[in-house]
């Protein structure tokens, strides 16, 4: 019950700090509480700390580095996605096939942009739906680019064509960084095939993965062309993030 109040009353001074109009001293938070002082001054320390709260120039609360750092990022998956979008858009047309956009979200790779394939089969959207990562070919490209880290534990086999061991999946991601783009063949589903390639952010990291999927009969051959257009369109991901920082 203690614990559930402590808790209580920590929630309670980052709300009245976030939502406040301009930053609080602790006198404020004090009244605003009802608190006794040494509990406010206990736990306004513990949310410095924490990264939660920090004080301004006058020692006034205001949210601290992690409420800007939550913001950051996703703002900047919004503009990476407003930026990507047309591209998305005419590999669909060039390609016919569903292209994804993805990003990493701790360990899981995330598709955050989806436009679909001019056929019927195949088209399936799997923007926010997570698969594993040594399945898919955007998960292999965040692997093998050092975006997230190696699974571990055994293997989910979502097929009998899945990479199944820690060893032969070092070794398919190998190959991917040698050839510049990850490929899956049915290893998620029986006749799905997917390519990969990784977008760079304007300091040359690695900040999503651009990827075309469809049914193994239609992309078939095709594979080389296809990956191809996923550096070019990948490329201009880039040069138009460049440019857009550039603006701002």
């Amino acid at each position: 019950m203690a614990g559930t109040q402590s808790v209580d009353r920590t929630t309670a001074l980052v709300a009245l700090v976030v939502r406040a109009e301009q930053p609080l001293t602790y006198s404020d938070l004090v009244a605003a509480t009802g608190l006794p002082r040494s509990t406010v001054s206990r736990l306004l320390g513990a949310l410095e700390v924490g990264g939660l709260l920090e004080r301004d120039g006058d020692g006034a609360y205001r949210g601290g580095r992690l409420f800007a750092d939550y913001a950051a990022r996703f703002d900047r998956v919004e503009a990476l996605v407003r930026v990507a979008h047309t591209h998305l858009e005419d590999l669909a047309s060039e390609t016919g096939e569903t292209v994804n956009l993805a990003v990493a979200r701790g360990s899981h790779v995330v598709h955050v942009d989806q436009v679909d394939a001019r056929f019927v089969i195949g088209s399936v959207s799997w923007v926010d739906l997570e698969v594993p990562n040594h399945c898919s070919a955007l998960g292999k490209v965040m692997l093998a680019w050092g975006v997230v880290r190696p699974p571990t534990g055994r293997l989910e086999r979502r097929t009998p064509f899945t990479v199944a061991t820690h060893a032969a999946l070092q070794e398919d991601l190998a190959e991917t960084l040698e050839r510049g783009y990850a490929l899956t063949r049915g290893e998620l589903e029986e006749g799905l095939d997917g390519i990969a390639v990784p977008v760079r952010g304007t300091d040359g990291s690695v900040v999503a993965a651009l990827g075309v999927s469809g049914p193994t009969f239609r992309i078939g051959d095709r594979r080389p062309a296809i990956a191809e257009s996923l550096r070019t369109h990948a490329a201009a991901v880039t040069a138009d993030l460049a440019r857009r920082a550039r603006r701002a």
